[in-house]
């Protein structure tokens, strides 16, 4: 370790050409060990471990409703390098789900309180010169009523479940203390097709302060310099600097997601002390109550999913090969928005909206109980500061992503045990004057406009036709909503049904929601009739599928599985996608679509069928057994069907054939038709 560091150090310092000053970040995600902090033994045994890193992932996944929420401690050695001397230390953590206590050498350097946000401290005082000191965490999972959230339908996984590392700096540097920010904010203060201006503001920790500037740089996609700024360093630790770019280049989410960027160097004599990148993407955009979204003066339909950062086997301990995978998923499918549910998600997938042009709304854990019982929103002092602490952390942190477009205030709060609604309000203020350029939003599955007033934009959590109701109600519910608060824009925040890819029927009937039969078919037929009624109305400004992927939810026993919300339309290991996937991306893909739904109830009772293909070809031709059943014309929704089709004994190849834009279409699956067929449940 220590020699990979120094090599490191060298290396940089010696591309950079400022070896005595650069700004180090170093990984340190390997070499550490874990414990429960519970066993105090003295022989107690220890797991080496890699960070990210969850103690859940295997209790949760058995279906424990009571799974660990307790303490552990994860442990490794840090080696203060002779090149240090002069510098200072930070560790950053970007996360550590609750309670996290930061010792180097047994000392207590710090507390912080939330699993879904960064934080940063100096440790330079605390390390050992010329040798190896002992940095230790102490992170705890378990339930208390001053940290987020206080309930939900998903686990809170125990664990430093974010990557580490460690900061060095010279003396004098761009701060990480302010709340684990990048220490640079850039406004954009006012953009279009002609002119952009932005203040790019600088925070700044100084030591010896002498003789120090501030240069920010603006480059194009080419590195091509756009517009640049030096500044005096005074005794201000603040620096506010504005720059103006004549005809930008726009960031128009998937279409031409164009990143310019921005870099802030602190110099003294002409050298580089410490430098911070950001991206920088420059747009524009609003919420009309009428027309919905815009982007760049351009109306633009909001459709995505929620999201949770939660795979099989791992918990929320997520590698960046995990939400590249997600990523990859949005992308395939169409999406053009995200609400990335219900806390503040990693760092790098806010990255990789940036550059994938995906439009973010992002929030805090304010998470009520909704339909279950709890208490939801506590009225505490100690409550209320942790609420506005993490709002805080958020924006700053990920303040210049230009794929934000909303900051998230709570999700699904309720009125009975005492009124949220004035501390919402708070919130909303805070937001607005943290960031007064983005808009704010809620989730709401209360039926009245109780908190229209406490956010810019609202939402809705509605699932007409899965707990209760008619599929045909999201429509005539949306268009009362509208009809009583005309001048509010308003989303669906979400709606789905569960699946599980096992069950399957052939006669669709709606399940219990609670129950263990969560057939395939009926979260497709869910998802066909919700979008239909969705897609007609551009008022609603956003429209969420819940959820992209299975996730873990210990409250859960449905669909035949324990702890799982099954309501995603990919599986929780992420290998296979549900057949409203593939209706979504026949809707949303511009890449060439067929698909034979129900291709999975591969075992039939009955002697015909009703065949049914999603594809953004305009015709397609069905065979089965090799003989042609005709053609059908894809309808408005992408569909094409054929109702009531023979099917011999045995077994039967129903294969399509389509042509999109001179490419041939192909697509097949193998059914069996058994007089004794019975329903398959997994």
């Amino acid at each position: 370790m220590r020699a990979f560091l120094l090599t490191i150090f060298l290396l940089t310092g010696a591309c950079c050409g400022f070896a005595q000053q650069a700004r180090q970040r170093i990984p340190i995600n390997d070499g550490w060990t874990f414990r429960f902090a519970y066993d105090v033994r003295k022989n107690a045994p220890v797991q080496h471990v890699q960070l990210p890193h969850t103690w859940n992932a295997s209790d949760v996944a058995a279906g424990k409703m009571d799974y660990y929420r307790t303490t552990g401690i994860y442990t490794r050695k840090i080696h203060l390098e002779p090149a240090w001397k002069g510098r200072r230390i930070f560790l950053f953590m970007e996360g550590a789900n609750a309670v996290a206590e930061v010792y180097v050498n047994q000392k207590l350097v710090t507390e912080h309180k939330g699993g879904y946000t960064a934080f940063c401290t100096e440790i330079t005082g605390y390390l050992q010169e010329g040798g190896d000191s002992q940095l230790s965490i102490q992170v705890s999972n378990a339930y208390r009523n001053d940290v987020l959230p206080l309930s939900g339908d998903f686990n809170v996984y125990g664990g430093i479940h974010r990557p580490v590392s460690l900061i060095v700096t010279g003396p004098d540097c761009i701060t990480p203390l302010d709340y684990a920010s990048p220490g640079v904010y850039i406004q954009q203060q006012h953009v279009s097709a002609y002119e952009a201006q932005v203040q790019v503001t600088t925070k700044l920790s100084l030591k010896r302060a002498t003789d120090l500037q501030l240069r920010t740089i603006i480059t194009d996609a080419q590195q091509k310099q756009v517009a640049t700024l030096t500044t005096t360093v005074g005794q201000d630790s603040i620096i506010r600097q504005p720059l103006t770019m004549q005809h930008p280049h726009l960031w128009n989410g998937r279409k031409d997601p164009y990143l310019y960027k921005v870099t802030v160097q602190l110099m003294q004599n002409g050298n580089v002390l410490d430098e911070i990148v950001q991206p920088l993407g420059l747009r524009y955009y609003g919420v009309d109550p009428d027309k919905g979204f815009s982007l760049n003066g351009v109306n633009t339909d909001l459709h995505g999913f929620g999201l949770h950062e939660d795979v099989a086997g791992k918990g929320s301990a997520m590698d960046h090969q995990d939400q590249q995978k997600d990523m990859q998923l949005i992308m395939e499918v169409g999406a053009n928005a995200m609400r990335l549910t219900h806390y503040p998600h990693s760092n790098y997938f806010y990255e990789l909206a940036d550059t994938n042009g995906i439009i973010l709304w992002t929030e805090i854990p304010l998470v009520g109980p909704g339909g279950y019982n709890g208490a939801g929103y506590v009225n505490s002092n100690g409550l209320r500061q942790q609420a506005r602490q993490v709002l805080t952390e958020l924006i700053r942190q990920q303040y210049n992503h230009p794929s934000i477009c909303f900051w998230g205030l709570f999700n699904e709060l309720k009125l009975d045990y005492d009124d949220p609604i004035p501390f919402v309000d708070t919130l909303n203020q805070l937001a607005k004057s943290e960031d007064p350029t983005r808009l704010t939003t809620c989730a709401s599955f209360l039926d009245n406009g109780k908190f229209n007033q406490s956010s810019d934009v609202i939402a809705w959590n509605k699932y007409f036709g899965w707990y209760g109701g008619r599929f045909e109600e999201m429509g005539t519910w949306a268009d009362s909503l509208h009809h009583l608060f005309p001048r509010k824009p308003i989303a669906i925040s979400e709606y789905g049904a569960g699946a599980n890819i096992g069950q399957h029927t052939e006669v669709l009937q709606a399940p219990d929601p609670g129950g263990p039969f969560h057939p395939e078919e009926w979260q497709t037929a869910y998802h066909e009739k919700n979008w239909e009624e969705l897609s007609r109305r551009p008022f609603i400004w956003g429209k969420f599928v819940w959820v992209l992927c299975d996730f873990g939810s210990a409250i859960r026993e449905e669909g035949s599985v324990k702890a799982l919300n099954d309501k995603g339309l990919v599986t929780y290991d992420r290998s296979m996608r549900k057949d409203a996937f593939y209706f979504y991306k026949a809707n949303w893909s511009n890449e060439p679509v067929l698909y034979i739904a129900e291709r999975r109830n591969n075992i039939r009772k009955q002697e015909k069928a009703n065949i049914k293909v999603f594809t953004n070809a305009n015709a397609v031709e069905l065979f089965v057994n090799g003989k042609s059943m005709g053609k059908a014309t894809t309808d408005a929704f992408k569909r094409a069907t054929w109702p009531q089709v023979p099917l011999q004994p045995g077994e039967n190849l129903i294969s399509v054939r389509a042509i999109r834009n001179g490419q041939v279409l192909n697509d097949n699956c193998t059914w069996q038709r058994s007089d004794n067929a019975t329903t398959l449940s997994r």
